[in-house]
């Protein structure tokens, strides 16, 4: 069913975009490639859709020949298959880490921990902005902006200050304090709303209606579609650093649902259009018990999700209307995984268990993840024996003050060799 609302020509994303326009996850009604993230039929959320025949012509050697960065994959998304075309801070291509002591420490044969800390705003979030907003500038927008529980909010503020555009960006009043300064660094607008997250994209929603911000692209509402799209790029790249096979195993971290929805969504496509051997991914979901939504409903065994208030520590994972809930519920079922959440004292401990096997210091979406890994292997229902890979999606040092009050200093002497002596320092 095709919209006639809109006369958006497709090509208005690039050339040789495989993407041929937008699609009703619902309903299935067909838009053309324009800023719209509902459908008008059912109000359902519209994802982009592709041309399955061009994303088939997509090899690995060519992919491999691209960038050292997620443009690698342009070919497989809805824009920047050229380099015009791209606003970016090239992210991508982070470390797919052999957590060896980690998968000892919890009686696993084979473990990766897929690190996005690495990106240039250390979270994934680079992603999903740079996708998004390379669309935005091509769609006719000259503002960027964004509704965020913190990572989101650094990451557009840094491609505007690249792009050298305004941005206004909107965040809950009480977030962690590093994630404000990173935000405010790059000079745009900062507006802490006094409520929660999902009160500031309530607000946000609404903005978008109104004639000031007619221009403005709201990177995870107006232009959500290709936002979202973005986060494929974590499926694709750990087929190939696998040396373009597929794990047997996931454990993603669910704030809305989407990133988990999108690298499942990845994983299917890589093996439709032939880049890796066909098979199924078991996909499981970590949620925080501080907003667990999604993890709730799972358990109850619905898709209908309960918006609640969210607690906790886990910031950036706190949002308590999940809109892609639904959905990621579905990808766990229909891929024999599952979902667990866990308290704040397992996620403290997850962080600390992390950092202690593999050297990655995770924000405690990482010590969910962890957390919840070790979870689901003791239930039973994760394999130890299936090859594993964990996505850390954020640097530990944006949530310092999570577990500061577990580490310091484990020895305090005076500057001789007496004193350490004494320490137990000169001991092997």
């Amino acid at each position: 069913m095709s919209n006639t609302h809109s006369a958006t020509p497709v090509r208005e994303l690039g050339a040789d975009s495989p993407a041929k326009g937008l699609i009703c996850r619902n309903c299935n009604a067909t838009y053309d490639l324009i800023a719209q993230h509902a459908c008008w039929q059912c109000f359902g959320p519209l994802e982009v859709d592709y041309d399955q025949a061009e994303l088939a012509k997509v090899t690995r050697e060519q992919i491999e020949a691209g960038p050292q960065n997620i443009w690698r994959y342009a070919p497989l998304l809805p824009v920047g298959v050229h380099p015009e075309d791209r606003v970016s801070l090239n992210p991508g291509l982070t470390p797919l880490i052999d957590a060896k002591n980690l998968a000892k420490a919890l009686g696993m044969r084979k473990l990766w921990v897929k690190d996005d800390s690495a990106n240039p705003t250390h979270s994934f979030k680079d992603r999903v902005v740079s996708t998004a907003v390379s669309a935005a500038i091509k769609l006719g927008f000259d503002r960027f902006a964004c509704a965020s529980t913190g990572n989101l909010a650094n990451s557009v503020a840094a491609h505007a200050a690249r792009a050298g555009v305004p941005s206004i960006v909107f965040i809950p009043h009480d977030l962690e304090p590093g994630k404000i300064v990173q935000s405010a660094i790059y000079g745009g607008k900062l507006v802490a709303v006094q409520g929660s997250y999902d009160d500031v994209n309530r607000l946000c929603s609404e903005l978008t209606e109104t004639d000031d911000f007619e221009t403005t692209a709201f990177v995870n509402v107006n232009i959500r579609p290709y936002y979202a799209e973005g986060s494929k790029t974590l499926g694709y790249e750990v087929a190939e650093q696998l040396g373009w096979r597929l794990p047997e195993q996931v454990v993603v971290p669910m704030a809305s649902g989407e990133l988990l929805t999108k690298i499942h969504k990845a994983f299917e496509e890589s093996a439709e259009i032939g880049l890796t051997e066909p098979g199924k991914v078991r996909v499981f979901g970590a949620q925080s018990a501080g907003c667990s939504p999604i993890a709730d409903a799972f358990a109850e065994g619905t898709d209908v999700i309960t918006p609640v208030k969210p607690t906790g520590i886990a910031k950036s994972l706190n949002i308590g209307d999940p809109a892609a809930g639904p959905y990621a519920i579905e990808a766990c079922r229909s891929t024999g995984g599952g979902m667990a959440k866990v308290t704040d004292d397992e996620i403290r401990e997850g962080v600390r268990l992390l950092a202690a096997t593999t050297g990655v210091f995770a924000e405690t979406a990482g010590g969910v993840v962890v957390a919840t890994l070790r979870k689901l292997l003791e239930s039973g229902q994760l394999d130890p024996e299936a090859e594993t890979v964990i996505y850390n999606t954020g640097e530990g040092l944006k949530t310092l003050d999570a577990v500061s009050s577990l580490v310091g200093p484990t020895h305090t002497v005076k500057p001789s060799l007496k004193a350490a002596k004494e320490a137990g320092l000169l001991e092997s």
